[in-house]
């Protein structure tokens, strides 16, 4: 009989209430769920409480801080993350299983289906403004961020391999929800590059990389096959470096802080 390799769930949420159970519903099928809750003032934890025992609480700058104490807290050999506005199908958990009882360590990419509102959006993303797959799988050890505070680096060790079931993924409710995404990740990023010290390349530079995000987004990525929704994308994906770098510009001259 083959020993079936142990599995865990690792939630990092802040202030989820409205969505956190549905999530949190899709993965009863791990051996262990671990739900790392960062400034919750909401009831996020009221909510996990009802599907974990295994809670850590806690206040954390960086993004990829609070995720490597979530890996660490995982006792499993293989950890799954998800975040709170994503839904874990059965077929993928089905996929995980089988993968996993020959799979050597290292880590795998699952895809994701990305949804504005209740809408499919397949094509366009990309430019630090949304992924098509990511990395989600890994043994223990296989994956460490970096100390950032949105999009964090990550170190990962083994080959590439990927999973074929998509995690869905809803990432804006409405282009309201979409901008302010936008607010929150320019000053993440702001504060990430202020912190760093490091001198800021001419405006032109940046800007010349904010045309080729949305050239990459709109056209290499086909998002222009969805509609109005894929030149969103593609402009938001444009205006993330853009508007990070005015708004660190503007700190340094002001002396203010974000």
């Amino acid at each position: 009989m083959i020993n079936r390799p142990s599995l865990s769930v690792l939630v990092v949420a802040h202030n989820e209430a409205e969505q956190l159970a549905d999530c949190l519903s899709c993965l009863t099928k791990a051996d262990e769920l671990v739900v790392v809750l960062d400034k919750c003032s909401d009831g996020s934890k009221d909510i996990a409480s009802d599907f974990t025992d295994r809670l850590i609480e806690g206040s954390w700058p960086l993004e990829g801080e609070r995720r490597n104490i979530g890996l660490d807290a995982c006792q499993s050999e293989w950890v799954l993350e998800v975040d709170a506005d994503e839904r874990v199908p059965v077929e993928l958990f089905d996929e995980i299983r089988k993968t996993i009882v020959t799979a050597e360590p290292g880590y795998f990419l699952i895809p994701f289906d990305n949804y504005i509102g209740q809408r499919l959006v397949r094509r366009g993303w990309g430019g630090s403004w949304g992924v098509m797959a990511a990395p989600r799988l890994s043994s223990r050890g296989a994956k460490r961020w970096g100390p950032q505070r949105i999009h964090p680096s990550l170190n990962l060790l083994g080959e590439k391999r990927w999973l074929t079931i998509p995690i869905d993924h809803y990432v804006d409710r409405d282009l309201n929800d979409m901008l302010d995404r936008l607010r929150r990740y320019t000053d993440a990023r702001a504060a990430d590059l202020l912190d760093s010290g490091k001198k800021m390349p001419p405006i032109i530079w940046t800007l010349r990389r904010s045309l080729g995000r949305f050239v990459k987004c709109y056209l290499f990525r086909k998002g222009y096959q969805e509609g109005r929704w894929g030149f969103v994308i593609a402009l938001m994906a444009a205006l993330y470096p853009l508007i990070s770098h005015l708004k660190v510009d503007i700190a340094r001259r002001s002396g203010d802080q974000l």
